[in-house]
């Protein structure tokens, strides 16, 4: 019978969790959780998502894309625009002060990654990172 520490999807699963967790307490002093930040990054990469798209790219139910990005107007992190092809449609783009903050949390995001993957030496890591890469292309594309 295979034990739990055997189940790679468990382990990923419990890894998961612990990341959460880390961000969580890193992003707590700025009174954002991890789904902000994930959806900030996602912005970062994108010109401006519409807010149906940033629910299906990120695994989000889209009521709680609604409170995520009036949380980061809020905090002037991102903002909606009317949309260039549909000017019923909104979308939604990071803002200068959402890039600033995403810039100073780059080192914060490495130390949760070091904290995570403190038993890997380097070529380790690179080895895990381009396996889930190309796990993450698979499956969350």
């Amino acid at each position: 019978m295979r034990t739990l520490h055997t189940d790679s999807g468990y382990l990923l699963y419990r890894l998961g969790l612990r990341s959460g967790q880390l961000f969580n307490a890193f992003l707590q002093e700025s009174g954002l959780r991890l789904r902000h930040y994930a959806l900030l990054r996602f912005l970062a990469t994108a010109e401006g998502a519409l807010q149906r798209e940033l629910s299906s790219r990120l695994g989000y139910d889209p009521s709680a894309i609604v409170g995520l990005v009036d949380d980061l107007e809020k905090l002037g992190f991102a903002e909606r625009r009317p949309s260039p092809d549909d000017r019923r449609s909104r979308i939604v783009v990071l803002t200068e002060d959402g890039r600033a903050f995403l810039r100073d949390t780059v080192e914060a995001g490495l130390r949760v990654t070091n904290t995570l993957l403190q038993a890997l030496d380097p070529a380790e890591r690179d080895t895990l990172h381009t396996l889930l890469h190309k796990v993450a292309e698979t499956e969350l594309s």
